[in-house]
């Protein structure tokens, strides 16, 4: 039987912006069927790595090579007068999904985000990502929301 991988969750840095780039280039295509455009998702990924309030990315390792990642941002909520952590940009490669690191994953940005003061934490999924809206509904997400937009450029 072969031994389960060590895993780790760190903070990316700006030395982690090709993972970033690729992992979410890889989570478009797998969660809304979009190709997203390299170039623009690469700037992306550096002006988030480089720029504090942002915004951020948690990466899991398993055996030292990344895994998993989920990105944060930031909602400010005038009601509670804290900060709302948004989950963005959740991936996990392929030969990694269903191991639990998603929920490693959601787990230790739920604790950061307790430690940090924040009022809580939430995401959107897309409507037709079933299987996504279970898992959040697995860890104990609830949701009373509807999310609307207007995009005012091309996203993908």
């Amino acid at each position: 039987m072969a031994e389960a991988p060590s895993i780790s969750i760190r903070q990316a840095g700006p030395q982690d912006v090709d993972t970033v780039a690729k992992f979410s280039i890889a989570c478009g295509l797998d969660s809304e069927g979009v190709t997203l455009d390299a170039a623009t998702v690469q700037r992306g990924a550096q002006i988030a790595l480089t720029t504090p309030g942002k915004g951020f990315y948690f990466l899991l390792e398993a055996d030292g090579q990344p895994a998993a990642m989920l990105m944060i941002t930031f909602e400010w909520s005038d009601w509670r007068a804290k900060d709302i952590w948004w989950i963005q940009s959740v991936y996990v490669v392929r030969e990694h999904r269903r191991k639990g690191y998603y929920r490693a994953l959601y787990t230790h940005a739920k604790q950061e985000a307790a430690a940090h003061g924040a009022a809580g934490l939430r995401l959107y999924a897309d409507a037709d990502n079933e299987r996504a809206q279970d898992t959040y509904k697995a860890l104990g997400m609830t949701s009373h929301y509807l999310v609307f937009e207007e995009l005012f450029e091309e996203s993908h």
